[in-house]
């Protein structure tokens, strides 16, 4: 198996590369919408003209574990949002529930005010570690929401059912809410709770769309002909069993 996804990384390499070098020259197709991120730019300036903070979750869990992945995932959107929020000095509120997470939030936001000429703003505390345990952070979070007027609450991650007490305190507050998980328990709570909601493989892209890197935009390009591919082989082999 290993063997099989080493190959197909080969195959895929040179079209990576070659949808890089169109990007670059701004030739390359579009990326398909992802409305759960692409309304973020606008919520800063909705929290410059208002002073009120934008809430940031990078789910409960850290890294070095199982779900290190989706963690970085949030980390990863989080570096972003962060720059966002330095450019244009909007209030910026980050919680983890897991010490390993901590330092990695708060190395993002002070990159972000030191490429932005402003690291005489970063604040430390901006980042919070709520509590280790999945619940008790959740409601953490969920007081925060109720005590904080916030302009925004972004939550991508690792979550499982204790999303949906966040969300619901979110949504009943009125916060624009934008929440990502992979985890098949978790979603039918964030799509039910998030004004948008970032299904599966799709909190992996977040980064990539805001960020608008060549080589990560050619990497979602290069998925998306992938899963193409894959989808019509799969149909040939389907019509010629049925044919044959």
């Amino acid at each position: 198996m290993q063997e099989v996804a080493l190959v197909l990384v080969l195959l895929l390499l040179p079209l990576l590369f070659y949808l890089a070098s169109l990007v670059r020259a701004g030739k390359a197709g579009e990326l398909r919408p992802l409305p759960g991120v692409e309304e973020l730019p606008g919520v800063f300036g909705r929290s410059a003209e208002t002073g009120q903070a934008l809430h940031v979750s990078v789910g409960v869990a850290g890294v070095g574990g199982p779900q290190t992945a989706e963690t970085w995932a949030g980390l990863t959107l989080l570096a972003e949002l962060a720059d966002e929020a330095a450019a244009s000095d909007s209030p910026l509120i980050v919680t983890v529930a897991d010490p390993t997470a901590l330092p990695l939030a708060q190395e993002a936001l002070w990159r972000a005010h030191l490429r932005n000429g402003s690291p005489e703003r970063y604040d430390p505390t901006q980042v919070r570690f709520i509590a280790p345990n999945a619940m008790a952070y959740a409601a953490g979070v969920a007081g925060l929401l109720l005590s904080e007027p916030m302009t925004a609450n972004v939550m991508v991650g690792a979550f499982g059912e204790e999303v949906l007490l966040m969300g619901e305190v979110g949504a009943r507050e009125g916060v624009r809410q934008v929440a990502g998980a992979a985890n098949p328990q978790a979603l039918p709570l964030v799509v039910a709770t998030a004004d948008q909601a970032l299904i599966g493989e799709e909190i992996f892209a977040g980064g990539a769309y805001t960020a608008r890197r060549p080589i990560q935009v050619a990497s979602l390009l290069t998925q998306d002909w992938a899963r193409l591919a894959i989808a019509v082989a799969i149909i040939v082999v389907a019509a010629a069993k049925m044919l044959l």
